[in-house]
C-alpha cells in the first residue's frame, strides 16, 4: 500500500529522523535526500533533543509533515516522543521505526498516536512507503503487529451496534487504508463529511486513531483478516 513517491504536483514532504543510532539516522537520511519529493527537516538521537529541536521548528514555521522514530531510545522512548509530538504539534504525522513486535511496543505507540508502525527489517522501501502514506493520512502497519495490535485494543464492548450502515460503511473504508479524500469519492460526498464520519465512528466505539479503528474493524469482523 502506497507508492514509494509523493504525487510530482505536491510540496515535497519534509521528514524529520530519531534513532539513537547515527547509522540509522544517517541511512534513512541519505535515502531521503537522494529522492525528488522530500526533504529532511533534521534528526535527533534522543526524545529531548528532538522535542527541544521541533520546537526550534515550530518556531520557524517549518515542522516536519512527517516524524520517523525509533521506538526503543534511552532518555525516553518513541512512545513517549510520540505521545508528546501530537499534543504538541497534531499536524505532524509518527512513524514508529522499530527491531520490536512486542506487545507493549506495539499497542503502546499507536495508542499514543503513531499512523505507521514498521519493522527495521523491512527495509527502505517500506519506511518510504509508510512516510508517503503517513503524509496523505493513511496507515501502513507492519503484518506481524496487526494481530498483536488488534488483540490489545479494548474499546466500548459492542460498540459496533451502535454504528449505523453508512458509519460502517466509513469503518470498512477506513480499514482498506483510504485516506478522507478517498472515502468521499467512494461515497459520493463531500471530505468534510467523511472527515465527520470517521470522528463520528472513532468517538463512538472508543479509539484514537485510524490504526486502531482498522484493526478493531479486523478484530470484530466487519473485514477479512489481510
Amino acid at each position: 500500500m502506497g507508492p514509494t513517491h509523493p504525487d510530482e504536483d505536491e510540496p515535497d514532504i519534509a521528514v524529520f529522523v530519531v534513532d539513537d543510532h547515527a547509522v540509522v539516522r544517517d541511512g534513512i537520511t541519505a535515502v531521503l535526500e537522494a529522492r525528488d519529493g522530500f526533504v529532511v527537516r533534521g534528526e535527533a538521537a534522543s526524545l529531548e533533543e528532538a522535542i527541544a529541536r521541533l520546537r526550534t521548528l515550530a518556531g520557524s514555521d517549518t515542522l516536519p509533515d512527517v516524524l520517523v522514530t525509533d521506538v526503543a531510545m534511552p532518555g525516553g522512548d518513541g512512545v513517549e516522543l510520540t505521545r508528546q509530538v501530537r499534543q504538541l504539534w497534531p499536524g505532524v504525522q509518527v512513524v514508529a521505526l522499530t527491531g520490536l513486535l512486542e506487545d507493549d511496543a506495539v499497542a503502546g505507540v499507536l495508542r499514543a498516536g503513531a499512523v505507521g508502525y514498521v519493522h527495521k527489517d523491512a527495509g527502505i522501501t517500506a519506511v518510504i512507503d509508510a512516510v508517503v502514506a503517513a503524509h496523505r493520512g493513511e496507515m501502513v502497519v507492519d503484518p506481524r503487529a496487526t494481530r498483536i495490535l488488534a488483540a490489545s485494543l479494548s474499546p466500548q464492548p459492542r460498540a459496533v451496534d451502535v454504528l449505523t450502515p453508512r458509519e460502517r460503511e466509513v469503518v470498512e473504508l477506513v480499514a482498506e487504508g483510504l485516506s478522507n479524500q478517498e472515502i468521499a469519492r467512494r461515497l459520493v460526498t463531500s471530505e468534510r463529511t467523511a472527515r465527520t464520519h470517521v470522528s463520528n465512528v472513532l468517538a463512538k466505539v472508543g479509539l484514537s486513531s485510524r490504526t486502531q479503528l482498522a484493526l478493531w474493524a479486523v478484530r470484530e469482523g466487519l473485514v477479512p483478516h489481510a
